[in-house]
């Protein structure tokens, strides 16, 4: 599985991230981390009656291990992110009348959002698993609100059919916790985890 370096190539790689998502490259790529990207390839755990915090720790260790068999030699760390309202699991929609399903279900309402992260070095019998939580309020949305959100946003590939990073003007009300933590990554835990193992490895040394 070719890695996908982010920044100079003659850096020895140090840290692999085991997304595809554009968010977690944008977080870490802000933290000033050097690292490279393998996506995992595997198939999500996604049931909408399960308990929240299950579905992503089990998934966040799913992708790192499937990334961390070829890696052995680097750190990886892999993360999973849903949504979790009354109950149930707000996963990523399947269509577009889903996540107006979904925004209408949230509208005036306080949701749970969720992220697994996990952190597996094979080389040096590191296996470790966390869950964040924020708490996030919506807005009212009207019909009208959801369309023009819908218009800016593509709902599809985001737990909940949203994501914090866009139009939140539209959608946002109040958020109780971690913002990256809603965007997929949380950087201060990921941060202290790094720190805990020694792998925080900046972008520019010295």
């Amino acid at each position: 599985m070719p890695i996908q370096k982010n920044h100079d190539q003659n850096h020895e790689m140090e840290l692999v991230l085991a997304s595809s998502s554009p968010r977690r490259r944008h977080l870490l790529t802000e933290m000033e981390l050097r690292f490279a990207v393998v996506p995992a390839e595997v198939e999500e755990w996604n049931d909408s009656e399960a308990d929240a915090e299950s579905v992503v720790l089990h998934n966040c260790r799913l992708k790192a291990e499937a990334v961390a068999a070829d890696q052995t030699q680097c750190p990886v760390l892999a993360a999973d992110t849903t949504v979790a309202f009354d109950g149930m699991v707000l996963n990523k929609p399947v269509d577009l009348e889903e996540a107006r399903c979904m925004l209408r279900k949230l509208s005036g309402q306080t949701h749970t959002v969720y992220t697994g992260i996990c952190l597996v070095f094979k080389a040096r019998r590191i296996d470790e698993v966390l869950c964040v939580t924020s708490e996030v309020t919506f807005r009212e949305l009207d019909e009208e609100g959801i369309s023009r959100y819908l218009d800016i946003v593509d709902p599809l590939d985001k737990a909940g059919a949203y994501g914090i990073q866009e139009g939140r003007e539209i959608i946002l009300e109040n958020l109780n916790g971690s913002l990256s933590n809603v965007m997929g990554l949380p950087v201060e835990a990921t941060r202290e985890l790094l720190q805990k193992h020694n792998l925080l490895v900046p972008l520019k040394l010295g």
